[in-house]
């Protein structure tokens, strides 16, 4: 072999070696951003129930696929910079908890794909373009929670003896909590009920507004929003305190002291939308997966509560209830 060929040859075999040994190195792992609504202590079990999942569907967490855990403790305003973060590091997707947050991130994360999940209703927000076609960068889970007020209200007049007067209390900090309220209020009519509303906009207004409905209503119907679904304790609290049996959302909530809930299986909703994620990660966008709502719900009495507040659930409805604590 000629000297030039010689030199030609080792010379490419050089730079081909190292364009071989690049392409043989392991793929990076994609991320998940999961923006978790509260502090990193309450939203422990929510993490475990997202890594077992993703763990079935074949990601081994910090193998195959890495998690970013940010925390909200309810401000919108730290939903927004923990998007512009997740943009910064180009996460391959993102979770979040509710309409307005969901809301937040879509505007701040670019096109990366945003698994929403507990959202009250993805149309009226601007999340989605139907349920079916979401058409954009967010697919999720729904809670049909306008579809679900009356049923809540039936149950309320079944356990509060002569109902007659219910105050409807959220968030209204939150312009998209109105689509509940105004839900509640119809159904409530059509029930007989007479409604008044009443609005919290910070965890501290909650007890004082609470306590100013007491001997005024007979009951308090909470809709969902986060600000209520993560200061459930104080809600509850400040409920029995004003001798108010309060209608919440969430079974672990009545398992932590509220009266009554009924509404969809949190954790099953909340599995579903990891596989959501799933989906995502395996190359299906956000606009052709359709938002999805649930199709089981729990219904679950403290009797303790009830018992603090005077009142006698009947046996009939007991049995109707899926967790009765005692």
């Amino acid at each position: 072999m000629r000297r030039r060929e010689f030199i030609t040859l080792a010379g490419g075999a050089a730079t081909a070696w190292p364009l071989g040994a690049r392409a043989q190195q392991p793929k990076k792992p994609p991320i998940i951003g999961i923006i978790g609504p509260s502090t990193a202590a309450d939203f422990r079990a929510w993490a475990e129930i997202a890594e077992k999942r993703l763990s079935e569907l074949g990601w081994t967490v910090g193998r195959a696929v890495t998690i970013e855990y940010r925390y909200t403790e309810t401000s919108v305003e730290r939903t927004a910079e923990i998007a512009a973060e997740f943009a910064r590091m180009q996460v391959n997707a993102i979770t979040v908890f509710g309409d307005t947050e969901a809301l937040v991130v879509k505007r701040t994360a670019g096109k990366i794909p945003i698994v929403a999940v507990y959202i009250g209703d993805p149309i009226e927000s601007g999340l989605a373009e139907s349920l079916a076609r979401p058409g954009d960068t967010v697919t999720g889970m729904a809670l049909a929670l306008g579809e679900t007020a009356g049923k809540r209200l039936e149950l309320m007049r079944e356990v509060v003896p002569g109902l007659k007067r219910v105050a409807i209390f959220g968030n209204s900090a939150n312009p998209l909590v109105a689509a509940e309220r105004n839900a509640a209020i119809a159904a409530a009519h059509a029930l007989g009920l007479d409604t008044i509303i009443s609005g919290v906009r910070t965890t501290e207004d909650i007890a004082p507004t609470i306590k100013s409905l007491e001997g005024t209503v007979d009951a308090l119907y909470v809709c969902g929003d986060p600000l209520t679904v993560v200061q459930s304790p104080r809600v509850s609290a400040a409920a029995l305190s004003a001798r108010l049996p309060a209608m919440q959302l969430w079974r672990f909530i009545t398992e932590a002291g509220g009266l009554i809930s009924y509404g969809p299986d949190m954790p099953a909703m909340w599995r579903r939308g990891i596989e959501l994620v799933d989906k995502i990660l395996r190359g299906t966008k956000p606009a052709d997966i359709p938002f999805e709502q649930p199709t089981k719900f729990e219904l679950v009495v403290n009797l303790k509560t009830a018992k603090a507040l005077g009142l006698t659930i009947p046996e009939t409805f007991l049995t109707r209830a899926d967790e009765v604590i005692e």
